[in-house]
This record gives C-alpha cells, structure tokens and sequence, in this order.
C-alpha cells in the first residue's frame, strides 16, 4: 500500500494492536444487552481512522444467531464514535453499510460499540429490489434503513432527545457522502484496504464468543461505564 497522505496513522492509535491481528468487534443495545459480535483482522490506520477486516467464512455471531461472511470486507472504526463504515467485496449484494453508533471506541485494545438501528446501504444486486418498507429500489440506490426499529427503540428505551437529533443528522450527512462516493466511502479506498487483508498472512479466526450472561445486561454496560461522546474515544 502506497504511504500517501490519506494512508498516515490518525492521531489516537496508541491503544492498537499489531497489524494482522486477529480481534473481536463486540457491539451492545443501549441497554447493555449483547449483540453481534464481528471477528475481523486489524488492518492498520489512516486519516479517516482505524480499518478492521474480516475474510470470507469468519463469523458474525449474537445471541440467537450466527452466519459466516460470504465474501471479504473492510470496515471503518473512526475516531468520532457516531459510525462504522463496512464495505463488503463484490459480489455481495450490499455493498455499503454503515451502523450508525454511539460510544464506538476502543477498550484495552479491541474495538466496542453500541448499535442505534439506523443503518445506511448502498445495495448492488442485478436487479431493481424492494427494500424492507417495500419501497422499489433500483441497483446502487442509497438510502436510510430501518427507520421503523428507530422508532420503536427510541421510545423504549428512552433515547435522549439531545442525541436522537445528532444521529439522525449523521445518518443524513453520510447517506449524502456515500450518494457522492466521497471518500472513504469511494470504491477506492476500499479496494486499498480489501487488498491489504487479502495481502495478509493466514491468522487463527478468535475463539467464539460467549454469551452465556447474555440475560444480564452486560453488567450495565461493562461495569457502569456511562457512554462517552462521540470525538472522546482514544
């Protein structure tokens, strides 16, 4: 990879670990409760933040469920704590996908999140598609999803009114960059950073995550830990 001035370490990489390192991306509801758990390969770093990769056949797991990868992809952690950008290799159909967040950071070396429902894609199957409100879309539209269950958990667990309004004005501002394919969101950023994990030597996938105190949740979020804002994540 060429050492170009998009591809120099953000400032905050002191809590990283070595390149091809094999980790865990453990993602929360706002409640504390477990949810998917991603095993992926630290890539390394650029102005844009810390990228993750996860080859074809590593698992994706939560309580209930479980499906391994279909295809390689890359995934985005920035520093500001509000998102996390995957993009998927071809030919998966859902090329883009970003997880709108709160409180994405690193913890004693591995990344963690929790996951606020909005989502945006960028979907690319051979053919116009209904999305999941029945809307028809056609290949490489972009959009907002799963505005329904937004909904729904915002009033079941309160989401404070301060923060509904900034994740709805960066699920916005990212549908917009990703309609624009400004970068990172570009398929070539992408391909760079598909092509260092591909480049990789093999690595041991992580044992499977454990959920066995999945019930609980997750010691209200590991042992009282009040989500910080966005921008404070080292």
């Amino acid at each position: 990879m060429t050492a170009d001035a998009d591809e120099q370490p953000h400032q905050n990489h002191l809590d990283r670990p070595a390149v091809g390192t094999a980790l865990q991306f453990r993602w929360r509801k706002w409640d504390g409760g477990a949810h998917w758990v991603n095993d992926e390969i630290y890539l390394g770093s650029d102005r844009w933040g810390d990228w993750l990769g996860q080859p074809a056949g590593w698992r994706n797991t939560r309580p209930g469920r479980a499906f391994a990868a279909e295809h390689d992809s890359v995934t985005l952690v920035p520093p500001s704590g509000d998102f996390a950008y995957t993009h998927n290799a071809a030919p998966h159909p859902t090329r883009v996908y970003i997880d709108i967040a709160w409180d994405v950071r690193w913890d004693a070396g591995l990344p963690t999140g929790i996951d606020m429902d909005l989502d945006v894609v960028r979907r690319e199957p051979a053919e116009p598609y209904l999305d999941r409100d029945g809307v028809l879309r056609s290949p490489g539209d972009v959009y907002i999803e799963d505005r329904d269950e937004w909904d729904e958990h915002r009033a079941a667990y309160g989401y404070p009114l301060e923060l509904v309004e900034r994740l709805e004005s960066v699920a916005v501002e990212l549908e917009g960059r990703v309609r624009e394919g400004a970068p990172p969101f570009d398929d070539t950023t992408a391909l760079r950073w598909l092509a260092r994990l591909a480049a990789l030597p093999p690595v041991a996938q992580p044992a499977p995550a454990d959920f066995a105190d999945a019930d609980e949740p997750a010691q209200a979020a590991a042992a009282g830990h009040d989500p910080a804002p966005p921008g404070s994540a080292a």
